[in-house]
């Protein structure tokens, strides 16, 4: 089992931007996927977007395309997940998330191991 760490999250006005890392606790393999979900209280898990690990293709929720970048460091086993234009509606805990098939998936039942999740408020 592989833990994943967050952080990064934080307090922020709308129109502002913030960066999450999620290291992983060992080397992670190139057969892998990752992915950022993110749920808001009382709201169904989102997903928000997902990189292979190998080849750093990418591909992301329609709530956030264009402003958010997912992005991948082999050597620090880690990804990161850049957040530009924060919305309100933004404002969750975010987890990252692993799946131990190359293929990406946008379903939280395809990932296997997760992180605890770092808060993000973006403020009006």
């Amino acid at each position: 089992q592989v833990q994943l760490v967050e952080s990064g999250g934080g307090l922020v006005q709308a129109g502002g931007s913030l960066r999450l890392s999620c290291e992983a606790s060992r080397r992670t393999f190139s057969s892998y996927a990752m992915a950022w979900f993110r749920q808001a209280p009382g709201k169904e898990r989102e997903f928000v977007a997902a990189i292979n690990w190998s080849f750093g293709s990418t591909a992301y929720g329609d709530s956030v395309k264009g402003r958010f970048t997912i992005s991948r460091d082999n050597a620090k086993s880690t990804i990161y997940l850049q957040m530009n234009s924060l919305k309100p509606e933004d404002t969750a805990t975010y987890y990252c998330a692993l799946r131990p098939s190359p293929v990406k998936s946008p379903s939280g039942a395809d990932y296997t191991d997760w992180g605890q999740g770092t808060q993000v408020t973006v403020s009006s």
